[in-house]
């Protein structure tokens, strides 16, 4: 019987299938490791939250009067007291491209000022005393949410709802500067 060389074009792998030394080979169930684990995590958990840590025990700060999201940077209360009725006049400039169709145009001009009155909106309510704010907010809402509404309904071309959110915009708008 001869003897065949192993070819170094065609190496034949087999696979090994013993264990790795380090794995264990037993019928314990993998579940009690898990348990133990999961014991083990919730007692230093629970160890740590019942400790007596005045870390966890003290109230959060109250928010601060900035929300810097909404804010824009380095604008005073003045500016923006004297553009948010240039910003109002150009959001309520959409409404000849509404009537005239002009969807696609009416949307992305009352986006562009929306978001400027939106920063400006915003600066006057935060600078005004904590009793004007929640009817100041409260506008605000009424008045961004209808921006929302009137941008759904230009691009379902929706005119008789275009037309409805327009008013309660432009009923919100004068609301807002009249108090301001």
């Amino acid at each position: 019987m001869e003897a065949t060389k192993p070819s170094l074009s065609h190496p034949k792998f087999q696979p090994n299938l013993s264990p790795l030394p380090l794995q264990r080979t037993t019928d314990r169930p993998r579940q009690l490791i898990s348990v133990t684990r999961r014991l083990a995590l919730s007692s230093s958990l629970s160890s740590f939250v019942f400790s007596s840590s005045p870390v966890l025990l003290r109230r959060p700060e109250p928010a601060k009067a900035f929300e810097f999201g909404f804010v824009k940077p380095g604008q005073t209360v003045e500016d923006a007291e004297g553009t948010v009725r240039g910003h109002a006049r150009s959001l309520l400039a959409v409404k000849p491209l509404l009537e005239s169709g002009s969807w696609e145009e009416a949307q992305r001009e009352m986006r562009e000022s929306s978001a400027l009155l939106k920063q400006d909106v915003y600066t006057i309510i935060q600078s005004r005393p904590g009793g004007e704010r929640p009817r100041l907010r409260k506008l605000y809402a009424d008045l961004f949410n209808g921006v929302l509404r009137l941008d759904y309904a230009a691009s379902d071309r929706d005119g008789p709802q275009v037309r409805q959110c327009y008013e309660k915009i432009s009923a919100a708008l004068e609301e807002f500067l009249s108090l301001i």
